[in-house]
């Protein structure tokens, strides 16, 4: 008697194909939802690192300035010894201190519009003007 009844639960207590089917489907919204929420975040710490790197990046600008008398003519004067730098004491900055969190080269003009020069971040599109996470920041905001 008992192996009977032991039999009619255990045949009874699997999952159906259609409440399987149902779980993947939730499973699916939440994990596209969360991806999406993740995304976002990532950029927005993308954005507001290379905010920061631009702080850091027009430091070691200045301390260039400092020991040659002027800005340096283009950044990668910052990593490789320019003939013109008669007091240069670097490397100033590493190659991949010159690019942006997605990559993309920071603009610089020397002389500046905006003071002794001009650095600026453009963003994640990586190109002049945008908004959002594409907006543009100057070392001189």
């Amino acid at each position: 008697m008992q192996t009977r009844q032991f039999r009619r639960l255990r045949a009874n207590a699997g999952f159906t194909l259609l409440e399987m089917l149902a779980v993947i489907v939730l499973i699916g919204i939440i994990g596209a939802v969360v991806v999406t929420q993740v995304g976002k975040n990532v950029d927005k710490g993308k954005y507001g690192a290379g905010k920061a790197q631009l702080t850091t990046l027009s430091q070691k600008i200045e301390n260039y300035a400092l020991d040659n008398g002027t800005p340096p003519a283009q950044l990668d004067d910052l990593g490789t010894k320019p003939s013109n730098a008669a007091n240069w004491q670097g490397p100033y900055a590493k190659p991949s201190d010159l690019k942006d969190p997605w990559g993309h080269p920071f603009g610089y003009k020397y002389p500046g519009e905006h003071g002794s020069f001009d650095l600026i971040f453009y963003g994640q599109d990586g190109k002049p003007g945008g908004d959002g996470y594409s907006k543009d920041v100057g070392n001189w905001e």
